[in-house]
């Protein structure tokens, strides 16, 4: 299927999506309304609503707050979560001593954490990086970690062979491994980086769409909950567009079918 094919399909499918609601909001069908517009709003209310946001200007305060928040749990999540895979992926011992405790506070819900980043860092920026990072954190760690133990070991045998030392072994054998496996975790990360913000907005913020959705539900304001839930879709859509970007631009060497699947 070529780009634009693709990109009419899934155009396609937003369009449909959104008349169905449209109808069923507005329309009786079979004599009664089957999403009724204080529990669902309607895509027309929605559309404006996000319209008088960005013609007031009142979105923009709140969006680069959660863009930048979100951008640095992004970044140090990911970086932490590559140097430790990496690091217990070369040390099994370390990863051995360490692997019940790294199981453990994957498996605590991140939720509980923000009451205590907010403590420990106050209502600021920080809180909410912090609690970003722990949900992008386990996700990068886990992929590079398997990632670098999946290296074929003919390969690292070879490279060996040749007489390869342990650094030319991690750029030209380990790295390349693992870059795969990093990608696939960050487009993951992505989302869960923009959720640990408007999470920890939503929890205790003056500003960023966590709290202006909080703010919208807090008057029953269902078109400006879903307001916010649309921007923040546009908003990771891009972000993930600009790791696709860095992606293609890494991974060259892989055949073309698989950087495009």
């Amino acid at each position: 299927m070529s780009r634009a094919a693709l990109l009419l399909c899934q155009v396609l499918v937003a369009v449909v999506a959104l008349a169905m609601w449209q109808l069923f909001a507005t329309v009786p069908v079979f004599g009664r309304i089957w999403l009724p517009p204080f529990f669902f709003s309607n895509p027309i209310d929605v559309v404006s609503q996000i319209v008088k946001w960005f013609s007031t200007g009142v979105i923009w305060k709140h969006l680069a707050i959660t863009l930048w928040e979100s951008i640095l749990a992004f970044v140090i999540g990911s970086a932490l979560g590559i140097l430790v895979g990496f690091w217990f992926a070369r040390q099994p011992r370390v990863a051995a001593v360490f692997d019940p405790y790294v199981k453990m506070t994957n498996a605590l819900p991140r939720v509980v954490l923000a009451p205590i980043f907010a403590l420990w860092f106050g209502l600021g920026i920080w809180s909410k990086v912090a609690l970003g990072v722990t949900l992008v954190f386990f996700i990068v760690f886990f992929n590079v970690y398997q990632g670098v133990k999946e290296v074929s070991t003919t390969v690292l045998d070879n490279g060996r062979m040749l007489g390869m030392s342990e650094r030319q072994l991690m750029r030209h054998v380990y790295w390349p491994s693992a870059l795969s496996w990093m990608f696939s975790s960050l487009h993951t990360s992505v989302g869960f980086a923009v959720v640990g913000a408007v999470v920890g907005e939503y929890l205790g913020a003056a500003a960023g769409l966590g709290y202006l959705i909080q703010q919208a539900e807090g008057v029953f304001d269902v078109a400006g909950v879903f307001a916010g839930m649309f921007v923040l879709s546009a908003f990771v859509i891009l972000i993930d567009m600009a790791v696709t970007l860095v992606e293609r631009r890494l991974l060259v060497w892989r055949p073309t079918a698989a950087r495009e699947a």
